[in-house]
């Protein structure tokens, strides 16, 4: 069911690293166009390089773009519109954790989170189907990469606002398909809900301490990217009646 997707654009937030180098990777490997975004291109120009010396039948186009910006968010869908028609599929992945209690964080931490984890998301899920609604595509899909985190609190005081972050995203994507279910249209709204990947993320999250980082992953055996890669494919290769609208899924070991 992946056939219908193909010469069709997706945009995937922050594509540089992890789980979404990894979904740009897979849908460009099923021929769709791929747009990814982050703030620094470089690991995407060479991502797109490797995805066209393996012959995948699809694209790559790096777009550099602070997610923080709505006016880059805004400028990087008017470039989208004119080179490539617009947005198809939108995959939401873009996301970060600060070390910021909610007894003593830092309101720049608190505000970072809000501004990428949930502003960002908003604005480009609105932008994206605008997009589809001014060609008239009714097929369209957007994908939140929620967490676990967006179900349950972790017992860390170093999680606790970004659990927050996540729990909204979990609303928001309700909020989204019962929206798009009032607007008459089939454009599907789906959340999925990792537990432990093994990316950079907590060495991004623990960076004071890569050693706490590292034994998260050693732990246990962790998701990769490409299982999420692969959920998300599932998800698109699902018949345009059905929606799927909350995958949760998480290593077999780990606890909670």
């Amino acid at each position: 069911m992946m056939e219908r997707w193909k010469g069709r654009v997706a945009l995937v937030t922050g594509a540089s690293v992890g789980i979404g180098a990894a979904v740009a990777r897979a849908l460009v490997q099923h021929g769709m166009k791929v747009v990814g975004c982050a703030r620094n291109v470089d690991k995407i120009e060479k991502l797109a390089a490797e995805c066209q010396s393996a012959g995948y039948s699809g694209t790559l186009i790096p777009y550099k773009c602070d997610l923080c910006n709505e006016e880059e968010i805004l400028s990087m869908f008017s470039a989208i519109k004119t080179l490539h028609q617009g947005v198809d599929v939108c995959i939401n992945n873009a996301g970060l954790a600060h070390n910021e209690p909610l007894l003593s964080g830092r309101t720049e931490g608190w505000r970072n989170m809000i501004d990428v984890n949930i502003l960002a998301l908003a604005i480009c899920t609105r932008e994206a189907y605008q997009s589809m609604k001014e060609r008239h595509v009714d097929d369209g899909h957007i994908i939140n990469i929620n967490s676990m985190g967006g179900h349950r609190m972790v017992p860390s005081a170093d999680e606790h606002f970004y659990c927050a972050t996540k729990y909204a995203v979990t609303a928001m994507t309700e909020g989204l398909r019962q929206e798009l279910r009032e607007a008459k249209t089939h454009i599907r709204a789906t959340s999925i809900s990792p537990g432990i990947v093994e990316t950079e993320f907590a060495f991004r999250h623990h960076n004071s301490d890569p050693e706490r980082a590292a034994a998260v992953y050693e732990s246990i055996k962790c998701l990769k990217a490409e299982d999420i890669a692969s959920a998300i494919t599932y998800v698109l290769s699902a018949p345009a009646h059905v929606q799927i609208g909350d995958v949760q899924m998480r290593p077999v070991e780990q606890e909670s």
